[in-house]
Formats: structure tokens, sequence, C-alpha cells
């Protein structure tokens, strides 16, 4: 079998990151760099840069590849490059942007920033931009494209490629062409697959597929990237109110609507705030900032635990050992919430799991915790045999059989409840319930050292 050649060693100017010939001032090596990488490594790069050396880099992009970089960025990273642009440059950028893309951008602008985007634009994608603005946030409406191609029924498929061709440059997409009567209320799609595929003659209407998933443009974004999923489908029809046709809500948005709700998710189940931008760009500071507030209010939570261990300061004083299983056991039970609440946040996000399913999710995660903590419990009982006594770990083996069953409970109870509560049920998840789960998990646990020990 013939050996394939290795790849060759990239130059010395591609080995460098954007940012260092950039801070050196080496304009050529710059360009040399820019020339060599695709959009999306373009825009990582920018996204690590300060505002300075970024906005020196993207000036060194031609126009074709800027709008492409530019729209790889994210709005905050966006924003930054707009600053740095003279009015020229500032109104071509904008002006050839999908209007879906410039709404996305725009929802984070500072006020300023709208207002001067929006007095660039000519009329029509001041028009088109304005209409998804006008939606509610985290709606569907804010992020689909306008720029949508539609047929009709009564075309044969000769009749639709030829408008295809005709009318398809000003169209985001054209692989799902949906389809609609004389009032452009939806009435199914077609694709563009279906249309190569067959013969000249057949009727659009013998190809098209009826009732297809939709959204309206008032639905969450968030509900319908994770329909697409499910659906498999590259691109959504949008509709309003009376069934009309808005929009395409396409696959690239979707997957961004999916990335940034995740991203969301695990910054709340972690305590802390989610932020925008690229994390090696963000400043000590900001990262501090985002985080110190839910660790304050953590931290405060946390003196229920100091209350509970004053409370039993007799029961401590008369059986000093059971002060040594203490961490062991609320480190147990903030485990086994934070891990029946990380995994009903996870359901519950991918639709697996609803509000109402809450008693038969109490009900499996108890028994989870139940089945856990008796396996756990075999290991305590060595343990405080070992280092203790049998009758401390008696007490400590039946503590974390009822210490995880609780806490498991808690832990998938809580998310539901959030959402019933219309609470996003990411910010009251593992640091939450770990820390409920530690006050609670003490007072178990010296009420069964009173019961078995007599104390």
């Amino acid at each position: 079998m013939p050996q394939s050649n290795p790849p060759p060693e990239p130059s010395a100017e591609q080995a460098e990151s954007l940012r260092d010939v950039v801070g050196d001032q080496r304009l050529d090596a710059a360009q040399e760099w820019l020339e060599a990488h695709p959009p999306h490594v373009i825009a990582d790069e920018l996204a690590r840069m300060d505002a300075v050396d970024a906005g020196v880099a993207f000036r060194l992009l031609r126009k074709d590849r800027a709008l492409e970089v530019f729209e790889e960025l994210e709005p905050v990273d966006q924003q930054q490059i707009l600053e740095g642009l003279r009015d020229r440059s500032f109104r071509d950028l904008i002006e050839d942007m999908a209007p879906d893309d410039r709404a996305r951008m725009l929802r984070e602008a500072p006020a300023k920033v709208v207002k001067r985007v929006l007095a660039g634009l000519s009329p029509n994608e001041r028009r088109m931009t304005s209409s998804l603005l006008g939606y509610p946030e985290g709606s569907v409406g804010r992020y689909m494209t306008p720029e949508v191609m539609a047929l009709s029924r009564a075309l044969t498929v000769e009749q639709a490629l030829r408008t295809v061709r005709e009318k398809g440059a000003d169209a985001e997409t054209v692989y799902t062409l949906p389809v609609v009567d004389s009032g452009r209320r939806l009435t199914g799609v077609v694709e563009l697959r279906e249309l190569v595929l067959n013969a000249p003659g057949t009727m659009v209407s013998d190809l098209v597929v009826t009732e297809p998933a939709s959204a309206y443009a008032t639905d969450s974004a968030e509900a319908a990237a994770r329909l697409m999923r499910e659906t498999n489908d590259f691109n959504l029809p949008v509709v309003d109110s009376e069934e009309r046709l808005v929009g395409l809500f396409t696959i690239d948005d979707a997957v961004e609507v999916i990335e940034a709700a995740d991203t969301e998710d695990v910054a709340r189940q972690a305590g802390a705030a989610p932020w925008a931008g690229h994390y090696m760009a963000a400043s000590v500071w900001q990262l501090a900032r985002y985080r110190a507030l839910w660790l304050s209010l953590l931290l405060v939570a946390a003196t229920l635990t100091v209350g509970v261990t004053r409370a039993f300061e007799t029961t401590l004083e008369q059986v000093a050992a059971l002060a040594l299983f203490i961490p062991m056991l609320i480190g147990a039970g903030g485990n086994a919430g934070a891990q029946a609440a990380t995994a009903c946040v996870r359901a519950l996000a991918v639709g697996e799991v609803r509000s109402s399913d809450l008693i038969r999710v109490i009900w499996r995660e108890c028994r989870v915790g139940l089945v856990l903590g008796s396996l756990l419990a075999v290991l305590g009982l060595l343990l405080g045999t070992v280092f203790v006594s049998a009758r401390i770990a008696l007490v400590v083996g039946i503590t974390l059989v009822i210490i995880c069953g609780w806490a498991a409970t808690i832990g998938g109870a809580m998310p539901l409840l959030a959402r019933r509560m219309r609470i996003d049920p990411a910010v009251v998840s593992a640091p939450m319930v770990t820390t409920l789960v530690d006050a609670t998990g003490l007072i178990i646990y010296f009420l069964t050292a009173k019961a078995v020990l007599g104390v």
C-alpha cells in the first residue's frame, strides 16, 4: 500500500499567531497569515485580540473575506470591530450582511450602535432588520431570515427551477423551498433535490410535503432549534399568527441558538453568570465579576450549615468522633444531589422531561438515590469500623442511605419546580442543591446519631 506524503511543515509566519505578527507591526506577515487561514480560524484569532489589534488585522482583509470573517464573530466582537471602521467601510459591511445576522448583532448592541447601523442601511435592508428586531427577545422571529423564496403549487418542476435561477440569488437559502397559496399562507415545502431529480413536467403539488414542521415567529428560538434537531430539518418555515410565511429558520442559526442556551446552562449550573464574547479575551476582572455574585449568595446560604452544627454542638461534644465523617457525608449528599439536578436540567432542555412529570421524577430519583446510598453505606460501614467503632459506622451507613435518597430527590425536583415557577432551572441546580443538601444532611446525620447512640 503506497504511503501518503506527510503534510508540509507550516512556514514561520503561519506557525505564529495573528496576535503576534500584528503586535510586532509586521503587516505583510499578517496579510500572509490572513490569506492562509479560513474565515472561522481568523474570527477565533480576532476574538482573542484586544480591540486595537483586532481592528488593524480586520482592515487588512479583502472586502469579500472581511464579510465572511465578520459573520463568524460573536456580536460583542462584531461591535468592537465596527467601532474602529470609517463610515464608508462601516456602511459597506453592514449593508452586505444577511438581515438575520445583522439583527443578531444588534440584539446586544448599545443604542448608539443600533442607531448608527440602521442609519447606514438602504431602505429595504433597514425595513427587514427593523422587522426582525420587532419580535420578542428570544423568539425565532429574531433569528429567522426574511430573505426566503416561496413557490406556488401550480408550477411545474421546469417552471419552479426557472424561478429559483431567477430569484434564488436574493434568498439566503434555496435548499428548502416553502410552498404557499395566493395569500402567502404556508401549505407545504419542497426540497430543491426533489425538483432537480424529477421530470420537468412534474407538478410541484405532486412533490410537496404537506403539514411540514414549522414555528410561529413568536415561538421560542431554542424550542424551534430543538424541533429542527428532532425532525432532522435543515430549514424551518416560520409563519405569523395567520399562518402566512414570514421567513426561514436556518440550521446555522439553530446551532448557534442551542450552543448559546447550553453555554448559559453550564454557567448557571456552575454558579456563575454567563458572559458574552471569547473566554480568552475576557479580563480577570470581568470573569471575577461574573462569578462573584453567585459565590456571595452561596456563601450566605452556607451559613445554614453553620447554624445546624451549632444547634447540635452538645451532641458533637459527647461523641467527638462524629465530626470526622461530616465532610464525607455532606460531600456524598451534595454530589448525589448535583448529579440528579444536572440530569434533570439536561432532560428538561432536550424535552425528555416536562414539568408535569414532577411526581414521576421524584419517585425515580428517590429510588436511584437510595440504591446509591446503599452501595456507599457498605463502604461507610467498613471505614467507620476501621477508624472508629461499629456503632459510629452504623450511624454513618444509615445516614448515607437517607442523605443520598433525600439529595437525589431534591436534585431531581428543584429544576422541575423552577420551570413551573418560570425560573431558569439551571439557576437552582448543582450549587444551590449542594448548599441545601449540606445543611439538611447534617440534620439527618445528627438526628440519626441521637437515635442510634442515644446521645
